[in-house]
């Protein structure tokens, strides 16, 4: 059986658009527009569109329309300021529109603003669903189109090995240089033992951290959302993640290991390789996006990297500070 995620690959909002849609006029009445209802079958009926001499001026939602007073006119019924797309609209940002404005339905207009149809709820969840599908199979940085993501669980071993195998080399190389790091702190590391029990954790709270920011920011550049937009809100938010996981692991070291020197210098790391990750989560998606390349093409697989990097030198930076 053909589904609707079959036949998902139209990229515009005028590919995905249904034309067989209820049309009212401004001044035709909530009862006159339910008797055109009856007896005929729509592509989609969620929404009337109201037109005036083609250009729409407002929707109706059929809930409304179904409880309104039979004498109640169109004009006075509608939403009169809908949300609306082009037709050569990107089909996610036509998507994010409508869950914006919590419609059910998003009209679709053409190039003189004459009302051309709706995308139907049932196609704009397929739309939500199907790139959420594609991103995470993108974000894991071996798929980079739509067709890659879309036959990633069928291809045989061969290929799968290839996709991914570039992009772990690149991490094979960043843990090669990570030892090398850490052995240059060698005779550090061997006076304090304590250090190297935190190192893990620093590395993986880092990592995490980073990596909500990175997918916020490549969901957004997907959906047309400036980095400029998200730019000073996630540099805050990672601030103060930084401050609130310091704050919280002070006292565990600090009393479970009994050394105060350690407890500082970890609280100093979490908070600085924090912060540093977030930069890097946003930094890398822009350049890529900047470059003229798909911002979720490898950013997983190269942020990772990066931020393993810059958290090792980070913690043992201070370590060799503070101790």
């Amino acid at each position: 059986m053909v589904t609707l995620l079959d036949t998902i690959d139209l990229q515009s909002a005028g590919e995905n658009v249904v034309a067989n849609v209820p049309i009212a006029a401004p001044d035709d009445s909530a009862e006159a527009i339910r008797e055109t209802l009856l007896g005929r079958r729509f592509a989609s009926a969620v929404d009337v569109a109201v037109c005036d001499h083609g250009r729409l001026v407002g929707v109706i939602r059929l809930e409304d329309l179904l409880a309104a007073p039979d004498d109640l006119l169109a004009h006075e019924l509608m939403d009169a300021a809908p949300p609306v797309v082009g037709h050569g609209a990107d089909r996610e940002q036509a998507a994010w529109q409508a869950v914006r404005h919590g419609e059910g339905s998003l009209a679709v207009i053409d190039t003189n603003e004459h009302f051309v149809g709706f995308i139907p709820p049932s196609r704009l969840l397929a739309i939500m669903l199907w790139e959420h599908y594609e991103d995470t199979a993108r974000l894991s940085g071996f798929l980079h189109d739509t067709q890659s993501a879309r036959t990633a669980s069928e291809e045989p071993v061969v290929r799968r090995f290839w996709h991914r195998v570039p992009w772990l080399l690149i991490g094979l190389m960043g843990a090669t240089l990570a030892a090398v790091i850490v052995s240059s702190f060698e005779e550090e590391l061997k006076r304090n033992v304590i250090l190297a029990f935190f190192l893990p954790g620093i590395v993986y709270m880092a990592d995490a951290v980073g990596t909500q920011t990175e997918a916020l920011v490549i969901r957004g550049l997907s959906v047309g959302v400036s980095i400029r937009h998200v730019l000073r809100q996630e540099t805050i938010t990672g601030l103060l993640v930084g401050v609130a996981l310091a704050v919280a692991f002070y006292p565990i070291v600090r009393i479970g290991w009994g050394d105060a020197d350690a407890a500082l210098v970890v609280s100093l790391s979490l908070f600085a390789a924090v912060s540093v990750a977030s930069v890097v989560a946003m930094s890398l998606p822009y350049a890529l996006h900047r470059l003229g390349t798909d911002p979720a093409y490898g950013s997983g697989p190269l942020a990772t990297v990066i931020q393993d990097l810059l958290s090792i030198l980070i913690y043992l930076g201070i370590a060799l500070a503070i101790l």
